[in-house]
């Protein structure tokens, strides 16, 4: 990939600090984790809406759709995923320094992809909030929506998680809700708790 050179950084009048007491809000990333069909999107598409119908700014940006259009040049081999992750990264990173609450539902397999995102973060003085959403590979499997396992397992699809490739699992998420175990909205309570708990959200707004 070619690098751009001769370009410099122009640094807005804004601060983050000032944006977010204007705005009345914080920005911030809530990363979505976990295999296909285990609930993340479901859980994502949840809580935007909750978000949104109490007055919070926020924004889903999910795998698929984002598949459609930013990243539809993008294959699913190793190097592929690394850089769909950087691309959402990113992305994820402008939404939340704007103030919103910016949603990502993503496999994203790979812990040094997931922890390069949450560096990127970290170093604009964005919080980064992991989400894991864990369900076995044999309750993924009997979901299956869409499907997939049975190809990937019949040969169809290559180089699909959990079956022809790697996840690897989050070990210290800031929130792991077993999907298999809770409701949907028991999910979603569980995150807006730990939102409200770490000054993220004000509670008075989700009354």
């Amino acid at each position: 990939m070619t690098t751009a050179t001769n370009i410099t950084w122009h640094a807005g009048s804004v601060s983050l600090e000032e944006r977010q007491k204007l705005l009345k809000q914080k920005g911030f990333t809530l990363w979505f984790t976990g295999l296909s069909a285990s609930g993340k999107s479901t859980l994502a598409t949840a809580l935007e809406q909750t978000l949104l119908h109490s007055g919070i700014n926020a924004y889903r940006l999910d795998g698929d759709n984002i598949r459609f259009g930013l990243n539809k040049n993008l294959g699913f081999g190793p190097e592929d995923r690394t850089e769909n992750i950087r691309r959402i990264s990113e992305v994820a990173k402008l939404f939340a320094d704007a103030t919103v609450i910016a949603i990502t539902a993503f496999i994203s397999p790979y812990v040094a992809d997931r922890q390069s995102a949450r560096q990127l973060h970290e170093a604009a003085g964005i919080p980064f909030i992991e989400v894991y959403a864990d369900a076995p590979l044999d309750v993924v499997e009997q979901r299956d929506p869409k499907g997939l396992y049975k190809k990937a397992k019949a040969g169809e699809i290559k180089e699909f998680t959990g079956i022809s490739a790697p996840y690897e699992a989050p070990e210290n998420p800031e929130i792991h809700i077993k999907t298999h175990e809770v409701s949907v909205e028991e999910g979603v309570q569980s995150i807006l708790n730990y939102l409200v708990k770490n000054g993220l959200v004000a509670a008075d707004k989700l009354e």
